[in-house]
Parts: C-alpha cells; sequence; structure tokens
C-alpha cells in the first residue's frame, strides 16, 4: 500500500470516527459503521490502528487536544499575567463551550472505563493526556514565564487539568446544577482575593 493511501485512509478513519462520535454513543460504533462512513475497508483498521476501539481513543483524543488548543488561544489573548486570571479565563472558555465537546467527553468517559482492563487502551489514553498537558504548560510558560521556573509549569498544568477535567464531569452528570462561568468567576475572584488578604495579614 503507497504512503499517499495508507495516509488518505487513516485521515479518514479518523474524521469517520469523529463524526460519528458525534451521533452515536461509543459502544454502538461498529468497525462496519466506520468502514462506510469512511469508504475505506475493514483491514485498514486493522493496518492502521491495530482496533475499533484503538481508532475510535484516537479521534477522541485528538478532538479533545483540538478543542484544548482552541481554547489556549482565547485563553491567551484574554489573559494578563496573574494565575487567577489565567485560570478563570480557561475554566470559562470551557464551561461556556462545554456543548461543543460533549459527545467527545462522553465518549472519553467510557473509553476511560474501558482502559481500566486495557493496559494498550490506557496508554493510548495517557498519551493524550501527555500532550495537553504539555500544550497548558507552554501556554502557563508564555503568560507566567516571568513569575515561574520552567520546572513549575508541567505540575500547575496538570493541576489545572485536573480541574478542568472536574468541571466538564459535573457538567456532565448534572448540567442544570453545575455553576456558570460567571458564578464560577465571582466565587474564585473573592477567593483569590481573601487569600491574599489573609497573606498580608501574617
Amino acid at each position: 500500500m503507497s504512503t499517499m493511501l495508507r495516509d488518505t485512509h487513516r485521515t479518514r478513519l479518523l474524521k469517520a470516527a469523529q463524526t460519528l462520535l458525534r451521533e452515536r454513543d461509543y459502544a454502538d460504533i461498529t468497525a462496519r459503521d466506520l468502514v462506510a462512513a469512511s469508504n475505506t475497508n475493514l483491514g485498514s483498521i486493522g493496518y492502521h490502528f491495530g482496533s475499533k476501539e484503538a481508532l475510535l481513543n484516537e479521534a477522541i483524543g485528538l478532538a479533545l487536544e483540538e478543542w484544548a488548543d482552541a481554547i489556549g488561544r482565547v485563553t491567551l489573548a484574554k489573559t494578563g499575567v496573574g494565575l487567577p486570571a489565567l485560570m478563570m479565563s480557561t475554566l470559562s472558555v470551557v464551561l461556556d463551550d462545554y456543548q461543543s465537546i460533549q459527545p467527545y467527553h462522553r465518549a472519553f468517559i467510557e473509553a476511560l472505563a474501558r482502559s481500566a482492563r486495557s493496559p494498550e487502551l490506557r496508554g493510548q489514553l495517557a498519551g493524550h493526556y501527555k500532550r495537553q498537558r504539555d500544550r497548558i504548560a507552554s501556554w502557563i510558560v508564555d503568560s507566567l514565564g516571568d513569575v515561574l521556573e520552567p520546572h513549575e509549569a508541567g505540575p500547575l498544568a496538570s493541576f489545572m487539568l485536573a480541574t478542568a477535567d472536574g468541571m466538564l464531569i459535573q457538567s456532565f452528570i448534572d448540567a442544570d446544577d453545575a455553576p456558570s462561568s460567571g458564578e464560577l468567576a465571582s466565587a474564585t475572584r473573592k477567593a483569590f482575593a481573601a487569600a491574599r488578604s489573609q497573606a498580608k495579614g501574617r
């Protein structure tokens, strides 16, 4: 199989997987669905990804990474130097734009549960998480590089990613009771202000 054909089939399969994930539950997507939607063949799934699950997880990871990139661009455009502003801008975009990522996030939760029984899938998802952490760490360096050491960006990126994931899970489980971006921003600003005031008073 030529390199061009391989790349075309891989790209088609990923695009088809992303389309199907927006329309159906993870468990309901079959290999034949993917083949039909991508105009490829069953052998292409095994050749490029090893399994249907690996293909779906790759599509989920890419969608989440693309979304994270978009959040990063918006965040850096809005945010000046300061950790509270950086965190609040990021979380506000996460909450305000949740509907666009909801199908992929739902599929990610299902894939995460499946990965508990599959070291291969768990490793695949770990790779996506690492790339997201690295992206966030680079945003932090760009925005807070004059107040943080480079080695501190990674742990802070992990904390921000965990916070965003927690908010996404709350929105997924109970969207009606999850805080809005405005409520979260107001409460967090007050909490940071109180913490600064207490620190100065010591």
